[in-house]
């Protein structure tokens, strides 16, 4: 059955967060991606277009198996193939009210339709984090939406799911300063104190750059009893720990949690305490976290709701896996290959595994209060590869030096952002692994402590890469440390989207 909008909102705002999560718990989704399945092979002009191209019966598919032989769908031979039109339910572009824009970081932007109906199922999301783990439906709440405002789906989709949240009864009210860090302060601090927490939704490096400057500025962050919601990078626990402090927080379970989201679906899944306090146990062992995840860095590990979003791990060169997913959104989307390498385990697997690892997570979450953990099945996404560079055949991925600089020797004199590439000719004509790295405001740069971060990031890369430590020779390990100041315009210029590599 399609979605009708009055229908998903009655849904929505009727139903109880329990009882919308209950078949995502029991179910592993594959009759509800076979429906969808039906809905747009009957109903989505491209769609059909593409199935009678490879001479795909839709009655032919009538199990899960089928449904894994159906094409994987991708921007290059779906989205950007057809008009947009085509790929809208009865081929009609005006079922949509709003455009999302994907960021365009690996390419062209690419323009996403989407209607009201389609904004409640990622609604759900959202009450998951606020209900469960900061007691929202409890407690008067100010969310501040922090991500960029514009046709970029992050502001203006997490404000409209903010709005659907306060039409369901929650005490929450929403501010929208957008990213500009001294009107998120004044908002703070006007607001702040008349609600019982303050949320601030972002991207996390952002967030990070607003609870420095606050301090800066003497704010003492304790009282306003923040919360985060962060999307669009993923993050180590040493970085949880640093913000978690500098806020003036002691539950490193419930204070923050991280959406999975893209502008093709909006949210697919989230952070929950369970799934935090297993990356928490993986975070101090990356011998564990490789069985775990085939890879030790450590990815951002989510609960999903199946009957939602339909995920698919799809095997890659190499060992791995990349993730597909099916759901309903402006434009219903089957086995549509994100390409974000990752896997999914159900619940009980996953308990099972960590279990055997010698880790409780259920048990850690009850220990800390709290309701109890959903049986949600478990979705891990790692950073884009396209952020990596290649040293002597050793992949260096930015979540490894990022690590280095959270750690307590450098952190403070910081802000966490930086540019890693390789670069030929600088020693004995051999290639070098420099990183440009952003000073905290007002902090010096002597060469002491250029050393001081090289080392750090170095014995970084020597625990958690054994390609890089094997790969290249001893006497190039050590990455060659530039400081910048803040806002530098060739490295870190102010208010454009941040990238951590260059090729």
């Amino acid at each position: 059955m399609t979605p009708a909008p009055e229908a998903e909102a009655q849904r929505f705002l009727l139903t109880p967060l329990d009882a919308l999560l209950q078949a995502g718990e029991s179910s592993d989704g594959a009759r509800e991606a076979l429906d969808l399945f039906r809905a747009v092979a009957r109903d989505v002009p491209a769609y059909r277009s593409l199935l009678a191209e490879q001479n795909i019966d839709p009655a032919s598919i009538r199990t899960a198996a089928d449904f894994a032989r159906l094409p994987l769908l991708d921007k290059k031979n779906y989205n950007r193939r057809f008009t947009l039109d085509e790929l809208m339910l009865g081929g009609r572009l005006t079922r949509a009210d709003f455009f999302a824009v994907s960021s365009g970081s690996t390419g062209e932007p690419t323009f996403w339709p989407r209607a009201q109906a389609d904004e409640f199922p990622v609604a759900v999301r959202f009450e998951q984090v606020f209900r469960d783990a900061f007691r929202a439906h409890e407690r008067r709440t100010l969310a501040v939406v922090c991500f960029a405002l514009g046709t970029w789906v992050g502001g203006m989709f997490t404000s409209s799911c903010m709005r659907h949240l306060s039409a369901k009864g929650y005490p929450v009210v929403t501010a929208t300063p957008g990213n500009k860090i001294d009107e998120i302060l004044r908002v703070v601090q006007r607001l702040g104190p008349q609600f019982e927490q303050t949320v601030l939704l972002g991207y996390p490096p952002f967030l990070k750059e607003v609870v420095d400057a606050g301090r800066m500025q003497g704010i003492d962050w304790s009282p306003f009893k923040v919360k985060l919601v962060m999307a669009g990078e993923a993050f180590s626990e040493t970085w949880r720990d640093l913000v978690a402090e500098r806020l003036g927080v002691d539950d490193p379970l419930r204070f923050g949690a991280s959406i999975y989201g893209t502008a093709d679906a909006g949210v697919l899944g989230q952070e929950t305490p369970v799934s935090i306090a297993i990356r928490r146990f993986l975070a101090e062992r990356p011998e564990a976290a490789q069985a775990m995840f085939g890879d030790t860095r450590l990815p951002t590990l989510c609960q999903y709701d199946p009957t939602a979003r339909y995920f698919e791990s799809l095997p890659v060169e190499g060992g791995g896996g990349s993730l597909a997913f099916s759901g309903w959104n402006g434009v219903p989307l089957v086995r549509y290959h994100i390409a974000d390498r990752g896997g999914i385990l159900g619940y009980d697997a996953m308990q099972a595994k960590m279990r055997d690892l010698g880790c409780d997570p259920v048990a850690t979450v009850r220990a800390s209060g709290g309701p109890e953990p959903r049986r949600q099945p478990f979705v891990w996404v790692f950073g884009r590869t396209d952020f990596t560079v290649s040293f002597f055949g050793a992949n260096v991925f930015p979540e490894t030096i990022s690590l280095g600089l959270e750690q307590p020797e450098v952190r403070a004199r910081v802000t966490g952002k930086f540019v890693m590439q390789v670069k030929e000719g600088l020693a004995d004509d051999k290639p070098r692994l420099t990183v440009a790295v952003e000073l905290a405001k007002d902090a010096g740069g002597e060469d002491a402590f250029a050393e001081a971060v090289a080392l750090a990031i170095l014995a970084q890369l020597r625990r958690l890469n054994s390609e890089f430590t094997n790969y290249v020779p001893q006497e190039f390990q050590k990455p060659l440390v530039t400081l910048y100041p803040t806002g530098h315009p060739d490295y870190f210029p102010v208010g454009v989207k941040h990238r951590y590599s260059r090729k």
